[in-house]
C-alpha cells in the first residue's frame, strides 16, 4: 500500500484474491503492442453494448409492448438520452436524430466501463487518460464534422467569429485574434471532457483503495478490530456513491458532446 495508485492504474495483469494473478496473453509482443487490463475491459464494454442492444434492436422491432425489467430499463434510458438531452441541446427531431446512434453509443460505452470498474479486481478503462482522451477526440471530431456538414467547410470555420459591424482595419486585427480564441475555447471544452471523466474515475476509485488498505496497514496490531469493520463500512458506502458517478460521469460526458454538436449547428 506504499503507492494506492498502482491499485487502480492499467497493467498487464489481472489481480485476483489469494494472490492469483491472470498474465494477458500478448500475441502482439513480438511487434512491441501489449494487450492491457483496461484493453481488455474496453473490448468487453463494447461487447456488452453491441449484444445487449442488438437484442433490444429485435425486440422492438417486433413491435410488441415492452415486457420485462430489462427491456423497459434500458429503453427508458435510451428515451431519456433522446427526450432530455440529444434533443433539447442540439434542436428538432430531424435535426437531432441523426446523432442519436453516435451519443447513444458513447453513453453505454462509457457507462460500462465506468461500471466495470466497480466489480472488484477489476478495474475503471475511463480511469486512464489515454482511454478518455480518445473518447473527447471522438467527440471532438463530431463536433466538426457536424458543422461543416451542416453550413459547408469554410462557412463552418469562418462562422467562429460572429459577424461584426466594424471598421475594415479593426476586422483586420479582431477577427483572426477572435478565431484563435474561439478555436481554442472548441479545444479546451473537448480537453475538459477528457480530463472530467479521467478525475472523477480515478479519484473515486484511489480513496476506495486507499480505504480498504487501512485494513492491511493495521493486519498486525489491535487497532484492527476497530478500522476493518469501518474501512468495510465506508468501502460499502463509497461504492454506492461510485455507482451514482458512473452514472452521472456517461451522463455528463455525452450531455456536454450534445450541447457543443448544437453549437456547431446553430452558429450565432
Amino acid at each position: 500500500m506504499s503507492n494506492p495508485a498502482e491499485h487502480v492504474q492499467d497493467s498487464l495483469t489481472f489481480e485476483f484474491p489469494f494472490k492469483y494473478e491472470w498474465h494477458i496473453p500478448q500475441p502482439f509482443e513480438p511487434w512491441g503492442f501489449h494487450l492491457t487490463k483496461f484493453m481488455v475491459l474496453e473490448v468487453v464494454a463494447a461487447v456488452l453494448t453491441l449484444v445487449i442492444f442488438l437484442w433490444l434492436a429485435r425486440r422492438i422491432a417486433s413491435g410488441k409492448p415492452p415486457r420485462g425489467r430489462s427491456w423497459n430499463l434500458f429503453e427508458m434510458m435510451l428515451l431519456f438520452i433522446r427526450d432530455q438531452v440529444v434533443r433539447p441541446t442540439i434542436g428538432p427531431p430531424h435535426e437531432a436524430d441523426r446523432f442519436l446512434p453516435f451519443l447513444w453509443t458513447q453513453f453505454f460505452f462509457v457507462l460500462f466501463c465506468n461500471l466495470l470498474g466497480l466489480i472488484p479486481w477489476m478495474g475503471s478503462p475511463t480511469g486512464a487518460f489515454e482511454v478518455t482522451t480518445v473518447l473527447a477526440i471522438g467527440s471532438f471530431l463530431a463536433v466538426i464534422m457536424a458543422g461543416m456538414a451542416e453550413h459547408g467547410i469554410f462557412k463552418y470555420w469562418a462562422g467562429l467569429v460572429p459577424h461584426m459591424e466594424l471598421p475594415l482595419i479593426m476586422k483586420m486585427f479582431l477577427v483572426p485574434m477572435l478565431w484563435v480564441i474561439e478555436l481554442s475555447g472548441l479545444l479546451i471544452k473537448s480537453t475538459i471532457l477528457s480530463i472530467r471523466l479521467l478525475a472523477n474515475m480515478f479519484a473515486g476509485h484511489l480513496v476506495l483503495a486507499v480505504v480498504l488498505g487501512f485494513i492491511a496497514q493495521t493486519a498486525a496490531l489491535w487497532l484492527w478490530y476497530g478500522v476493518a469493520p469501518a474501512s468495510v463500512l465506508g468501502a460499502t458506502a463509497l461504492n454506492v456513491l461510485e455507482l451514482l458517478v458512473a452514472f452521472l460521469q456517461a451522463y455528463i460526458f455525452v450531455f456536454i458532446t450534445s450541447l457543443l454538436i448544437g453549437m456547431a449547428i446553430h452558429q450565432h
